[in-house]
């Protein structure tokens, strides 16, 4: 289980280690019980082995997706 900070501060090594990767994108997103981090792929390709499963214990997953805009 990670709590939201955890997951924030998974979220900012994620980016850092995918950097230069175009078309991911990652968010935070509840997962079982408490928080994880999710990665939408627009590129539309296969699975992507090249992102984790976790980040020091915060659940990733890979979906696919649309184009990314801000919210709110």
């Amino acid at each position: 289980m990670a709590d939201l900070e955890q997951a924030r501060a998974a979220k900012r090594e994620l980016l850092v280690a995918l950097a230069g990767r175009p078309g991911l994108a990652v968010g935070i997103a509840p997962d079982a019980d408490g928080y994880g981090l999710l990665v939408r792929d627009t590129r539309g390709g296969p699975a992507h082995a090249d992102v984790p499963h976790d980040v020091h214990g915060v659940r990733v997953r890979v979906a696919p997706g649309g184009p990314v805009a801000p919210q709110g």
